[in-house]
């Protein structure tokens, strides 16, 4: 799920109407198994997050950049509208000013992709939901302008500090003072005290990255664990005794003091430092005899049981709770997009705590897999109608290795494949998508910043 458009809908889109319905059954953001936890930073701000308002596309309604998800949801449940990525925009306020005023001019559909939910049902019962992605050229391109210029804001910020010979600052951890050059307290530090946070030239906004530490301490919390102590001396001597003098690496409020994390969209900075040019040069003699695939753990639909193999997982749910995917796939003649939407299907009512044999509610998920196996429901389907609906396309929990393991049966005695009406069709033309991602504007910039340097 590239977008990570996850349907939010309730099983009757109608009470998506009625906040008090909305709040009981509905899913307004990514789930994942615990094994592998979403992560919901945003991209780095350089003046810190929450410091700036987002308005709504199409009314009045604002909130601080802090809270985007408010502003997220409200789009969803008053506008309809889904914003894909929203983690991979530079500057989130500005790309939805620019929208807003693009919706003033032409209607939404001119620019977004439509999901129609329930859309065999009857028509009353019909909704459509628009969603905002960069398969549109014009969004791809204000994506990658808001990346370009939050990029020379930074190198430009970076070259001034670096030219700074006004600086003044006192160490953390002694009373000495330093002015001149960031540089010589960030060694001092590093050679005095153990305390690195890397090389000056790696680092940007130095005098906010300090306060941040400063502020810390006084507050009497560990920069690496964070735990809080009782006053300075404990937290001193712990920090020197647990070698804690260092930061948290997992802590993305640093990540905005860096600058490779600007470099390149939606990348962190570990993903950034862990490529390797070469991997950008095609090379036909690649020697790919000693790749060793990572084991994927798949979670059972009833159960928090996890198998690394697909044939253990299979097995257990069959043989713990009676559930049998493979018989369910001959005997309904299931194609492969069908599966995915049955998978997702049983996992979204699971969560809800509803049966999806008889649409009994209860009040835990345990209680619901209790009588799903107590009243002969695990292998009992609704109609095929109930599950069979476009908004099962999207996975209830974004990392369900599940999904991965689903056989493709859709091929026909012949052996020719068989391209069902169940194949989803996006609205925008996608066609030049690949030519458009080998253009990017981005690139094009750091070339020119390497060769000029």
């Amino acid at each position: 799920p590239g977008h990570q458009l996850l349907d939010p809908l309730c099983s009757d889109p109608q009470d998506a109407r009625d906040p008090h319905i909305h709040c009981q059954d509905s899913i307004l953001e990514p789930l994942c198994f615990p094994e592998q936890p979403a992560d919901g930073t945003s991209a780095p701000s350089p003046q810190g997050p929450g410091s700036e308002l987002l308005v709504c596309l199409f009314c009045p309604e604002s909130v601080p950049l802090l809270q985007k998800d408010l502003l997220l949801k409200h789009l969803l449940l008053e506008h309809k509208l889904v914003i894909a990525d929203v983690k991979l925009i530079a500057d989130l306020p500005k790309y939805m000013l620019y929208w807003r005023g693009r919706f003033l001019e032409q209607p939404v559909t001119d620019f977004c992709s439509v999901i129609k939910t329930n859309s065999t049902g009857p028509v009353e019962k019909q909704e459509d939901y628009f969603l905002l992605c960069d398969v549109l050229p014009e969004d791809r391109i204000l994506r990658e302008r808001l990346q370009q210029k939050r990029l020379e804001e930074v190198l430009e910020q970076q070259q001034a500090e670096r030219d700074d010979s006004s600086f003044h600052h006192v160490c953390m951890f002694c009373s000495d003072e330093f002015t001149g050059n960031r540089s010589s307290l960030l060694n001092h530090m590093a050679r005095e005290h153990s305390f690195s946070i890397g090389l000056p030239d790696n680092i940007v906004y130095c005098k906010q990255f300090l306060e941040t530490l400063q502020n810390k301490l006084d507050n009497l919390q560990c920069l690496y664990c964070e735990k809080t102590f009782r006053d300075k001396t404990t937290l001193k001597d712990h920090m020197r005794k647990k070698a804690h003098r260092r930061i948290n690496a997992s802590n993305h409020e640093y990540d905005r003091f860096y600058v490779i994390n600007y470099l390149e969209l939606g990348k962190t900075w570990e993903e950034v430092q862990s490529e390797d040019d070469r991997e950008l040069v095609d090379d036909e003699d690649d020697d790919w005899s000693d790749w060793q695939a990572h084991p994927v753990s798949a979670v059972c639909l009833f159960c928090d049981h996890q198998s690394e193999t697909m044939d253990q997982i299979y097995t257990h749910m069959k043989e713990a709770h009676g559930f049998d995917l493979h018989k369910l796939r001959t005997e309904l003649n299931l194609r492969f997009y069908q599966q995915v939407k049955l998978v997702n299907f049983i996992r979204r009512q699971i969560h809800q705590s509803r049966c999806y044999g008889c649409q009994e509610k209860f009040e835990s998920r345990e209680d619901t897999v209790r009588h799903i196996v107590a009243d002969g429901h695990v292998m009992k389907l609704p109609d095929v109608s109930t599950w069979n609906q476009p908004q099962y396309y999207f996975p209830t929990y974004e990392n369900d290795a599940l999904l991965c393991t689903l056989s493709d049966s859709d091929e026909d005695e012949g052996g020719q494949v068989n391209h069902s009406e169940d194949v989803p069709v996006i609205a925008e033309d996608i066609s030049n998508l690949r030519a458009l991602k080998q253009t990017s504007v981005l690139n094009q910039l750091l070339k020119n910043r390497s060769s000029s340097s």
